[in-house]
Formats: C-alpha cells, structure tokens, sequence
C-alpha cells in the first residue's frame, strides 16, 4: 500500500462519479439506520454527523460497541457473506449517509485500487480497535474505559487538536459503552471536571491531560 496515495486519496471523489448507483439520504437524530436482524445487503459511508452501533440480547440488555464519525464505513459485514445484521446502527445527530449495495461495493474493490486500499486500511483500523476495546473491556476499570472512550470521541491525538465530543451525549450512553451504571459515569464525569480533565462549553471538551487516567492507576 503507497502511503502517499493512502494520505491523498479521498474516497468522496471517487464515490461521486457513482451517481446512478448510489443513494445518499439524511437521517434526524435518533432515526436507525438499519436494525439488527435486517437484511444484511449493503455498505454504508457516514458523510457527516454521527452514528451508534449497538446490540441487544435475547433479554433485552442493550450494550453500544461503537460510535462512529464522518468517513467511517459500516454495515460491512455483508462483504462476508453475513445475511442478517449483527448490531443496529442508529443516527445520534443529524446525519448524511451514502448507502452502497454489495454488487456495487464488489465492483469498486475489483475496478478501484486506491479505494481498496482505502477499504481495506479501514477494516484492519476496526479490527485494530475491537482488540483495544476487549483488552480495554478485560483489564481496566470503569474509570479508565470512561477516560478512554472520551479520548477517541474527542479524536485526541489527529492534528493534535481537542474537539467536542458528540453534542450533548447522554451518560446512559456512555454507559452502555463503558460497560457500567449511569450513576456511576456520572460520578466519574463529577471528578474529571474537577481535576479540569474535562470542561462544558456548549458542548463536552476533552483535554489530553485526560489521558493520565488511563496511564496510571
């Protein structure tokens, strides 16, 4: 893979000479895109806004396993062959969304290098974070996961700049993320403000000093 090409390479170039074939439609906030158990038959780039993935067990229980930014692909499971959808993926701010059905994302990935390679750094990037979330899941506390994903909501560490994390996230989401109760989030979330980790200033900041909670106990 040419790095330069990689850094260069804007898949929205590409996806426009598609007009035919594409869809792109806008999504209000709370509005799902598909459902887990839907029919698993396309591929999704979120052009802007942002959007939850989540899962619920055959009791009910819901668990959020990601929140996705402008770029990001989703739904992509249907590349192997998954016939249903795993998780549901539901706006969280208003949206645009580009939709690409498999036939056409195959012939992308056969006709188009450079957006295969774009794909393809996307896939190992998620592959990459689902093993950080389990080891993260497994070992840290409630505290660090919570310090964690505020970081990679906040997008710390890209240009080096601190961003607002998704506008007025609830603490029951990000509990669900986290994996523990709201109560205990919101305490949490109490003590980062205090420390100045955090600040609200229409919208959640994030500062890098945050990161010392996850770099000792």
């Amino acid at each position: 893979m040419n790095a330069r090409q990689n850094t260069q390479f804007n898949p929205r170039v590409l996806l426009a000479k598609f007009d035919k074939r594409r869809i792109i439609a806008s999504y209000a906030k709370n509005r799902p895109v598909f459902t887990q158990g839907d029919p698993a038959d396309a591929v999704f780039n979120l052009q802007r806004g942002r959007v939850k993935l989540s899962v619920v067990s055959k009791h009910g229980k819901e668990a959020v396993i990601g929140i996705l930014g402008s770029g990001e692909f989703f739904g992509e499971g249907c590349m192997a062959g998954q016939p249903v959808r795993m998780v549901t993926a539901t706006a969280i701010s208003e949206c645009s969304i580009l939709r690409l059905d498999r036939a056409t994302m195959i012939r992308l990935l056969r006709e188009e290098p450079d957006f295969s390679d774009h794909f393809l750094a996307h896939l190992l990037s998620r592959n990459i974070r689902l093993e950080d979330d389990l080891i993260d899941q497994l070992f840290n506390s409630s505290e660090r996961r919570l310090a964690r994903v505020l970081l990679l909501l906040a997008n710390f560490g890209k240009e080096g700049k601190t961003e607002a994390v998704v506008p007025k996230i609830s603490q029951e989401t990000l509990a669900k993320i986290v994996g523990t109760t709201r109560s205990r989030v919101n305490a949490f979330m109490n003590k980062f403000r205090k420390l100045g980790l955090i600040e609200y200033n229409g919208g959640l900041k994030v500062h890098s000093s945050l990161l010392n909670i996850i770099l000792h106990d």
